[in-house]
């Protein structure tokens, strides 16, 4: 019989032999060549040791003497250095795993500025809050895992203004700080000075803090923001990741840049200079070696330098400045009280006001604005006899003024233009008896603080006025802890807790003997007519009491 053959006509033993020999072949051929190339290899190496290289003409290297070299940044930086200092935070966070942040919406703007606790805006709010927020210079501590406290250590800048140690900064940098330590420069890193706060500033997000030394400090001198053109070169410093003394150029790129809406006595210069976590606090100076701004924030979606940051102007830090070292040690600014669209309809614009001024939107009861007699659907054209084309104008122009000055406003209304006098009132005031956290009813029960991690008060009656409340219906809250129960749930500043449980509160004795009651993991649900609310809606916040 013959053997089987396969398609070549080949048997299919010797196919298989051959198959064989043609697949080993390349293997042994490739293992040969490799040997080679390493033994070759091994050659030259050995030959390249074993030979010696005469190196008699090889030149020597030398350091020149060392000169000054023409160079401005140079001469800005070694003059400003000195006055920057280093600023290290430490705070304590309670339960920081169970912190919700509560954002309620709020779609008017008040011409004293929108509540802090405000949000909604999206967008360039959410990476404003980033670097506003939570510990935005730099990394906590945890505690134990997955629940506990945990110590916030922060970083950032300051410069000094004064010989008698008084820093500008961010409030964002000192905020809720329970410690705080200056490091300046040319002085080792093991020693730093205790600060104390002088006085803060929400809404510019600046703050003062001072400290103590027995010789006279190096300060930076104030230029005049108005006058820095786009294009001109600028130089921040500061202390970027904690690495003192960082020094970085740019130019101003762009000016009054209002980059969150709703944050309207924020008004900044933006520069390409290199601004990174840290930077905040320290000083943006021109070429004559004067702070036109501190550095402030950055838009950034990597947490890092990206070409684009900002700083607050050195007209409004010393406006804040002057106010803050007062004996008063707050900023006092002028309101009138109503509120208007931030982004305002070109229709609502044309139709109310003929495409000019500033359309009210809203009048606070009892206000400056309403006992004038102005109401909603006003174009507000002038402030003080000067025009007013925007809401930002607006506010820049009541705000300067002190409570009790008396303000010419010109309005339109249904088309004809009138007059009327306004007498400005503060703007703290105002806006307080917005949330339902004015100073009235002095008189009545002093706050007491909750375990829950709330301060409560009886409702004020212009508040209770406003939200349809019965005499003795509810408490205002005060003031909410961070990581507390409380804000867990998500209660707020200026809420009004109606029930727990189910049953009514109206006192704070009331409140006490019902929190006193409450045990651990127990379901807890609060009644609450939310601040900013003018209607009788209820909302329902609970969770369980850990």
């Amino acid at each position: 019989m013959e053997p089987l053959k396969d398609a070549s006509g080949l048997p299919q033993n010797q196919m298989t032999n051959t198959s064989k020999r043609s697949r080993f072949a390349p293997i042994f051929v490739g293992s040969v060549t490799m040997a080679l190339v390493l033994l070759i290899g091994t050659v030259l190496t050995y030959t390249a040791r074993a030979k010696s290289v005469d190196s008699a003409d090889a030149p020597q290297l030398s350091v020149p003497a060392s000169k000054q070299h023409d160079n401005e940044f140079a001469r800005v930086a070694k003059a400003v250095e000195p006055a920057v200092v280093n600023i290290n935070t430490e705070s304590t966070v309670k339960n920081p795993h169970k912190r919700l942040h509560r954002m309620p919406q709020q779609p008017n703007n008040p011409d004293e500025g929108q509540d802090p606790n405000s949000g909604g805006n999206g967008g360039l709010q959410d990476w404003f809050d980033r670097f506003f927020g939570q510990n935005p210079e730099g990394g906590g501590v945890p505690g134990t895992p997955g629940g506990g406290d945990m110590t916030s250590q922060s970083l950032g800048s300051g410069v000094i203004v004064s010989p008698n140690g008084y820093i500008v900064t961010n409030f964002h940098v000192v905020d809720k700080a329970d410690r705080i330590r200056v490091s300046l420069m040319g002085e080792p890193a093991s020693v730093s000075y205790p600060a104390k706060v002088v006085g803060t500033d929400r809404e510019t997000d600046l703050a003062v803090i001072k400290i103590e030394v027995n010789h006279p400090l190096p300060a930076a001198k104030l230029g005049n923001s108005d006058s820095m053109q786009v294009g001109d070169w600028v130089l921040a410093i500061g202390s970027p990741f904690g690495l003192k003394s960082t020094v970085t150029a740019g130019i101003v790129s762009a000016k009054g840049r209002n980059i969150v809406p709703g944050r309207q006595f924020q008004s900044f210069i933006q520069t390409d200079a290199a601004i990174n976590p840290g930077n905040s606090g320290g000083p943006l100076v021109n070429m004559d070696g004067e702070i036109i701004g501190i550095n402030t924030a950055i838009y950034t979606e990597s947490s890092g330098y990206q070409g684009v940051g900002f700083a607050l102007p050195s007209n409004t830090i010393a406006q804040v400045f002057n106010q803050l070292v007062s004996p008063a040690h707050k900023v006092e600014r002028g309101s009138i009280g109503i509120s208007f669209s931030a982004e305002p309809s070109p229709a609502v614009s044309r139709m109310y006001g003929g495409g000019k001024g500033v359309v009210v939107q809203d009048v606070t009861p009892g206000g400056p604005a309403a006992q004038s007699g102005l109401k909603a659907g006003d174009a507000i054209i002038s402030v003080g006899g000067k025009a007013v084309g925007n809401g930002d104008e607006l506010v820049s122009e009541v705000s300067a003024h002190h409570p009790g000055d008396k303000l010419k406003i010109g309005y339109l209304r249904n088309g004809k233009q009138e007059d009327t006098t306004v007498t400005v009132a503060d703007r703290q005031k105002v806006f307080g008896a917005q949330l339902g956290t004015d100073d009235e009813d002095n008189d009545e029960q002093a706050p007491k603080e909750s375990k829950l991690g709330i301060t409560v008060k009886p409702v004020p009656a212009a508040t209770a006025k406003r939200l349809n409340l019965q005499p003795n219906q509810g408490l205002l809250v005060l003031d909410v802890k961070p990581g507390s129960f409380a804000d867990s749930v998500q209660l707020g500043r200026g809420d009004v807790i109606l029930e727990i449980n189910r049953q009514p509160v109206g006192d704070p004795d009331a409140f006490a003997k019902i929190e006193s009651g409450l045990k651990s993991g127990q379901d807890v649900v609060f009644v609450v007519r939310q601040a900013g609310q003018t209607s009788a809606t209820n909302s329902f916040l609970g969770n369980t009491l850990p």
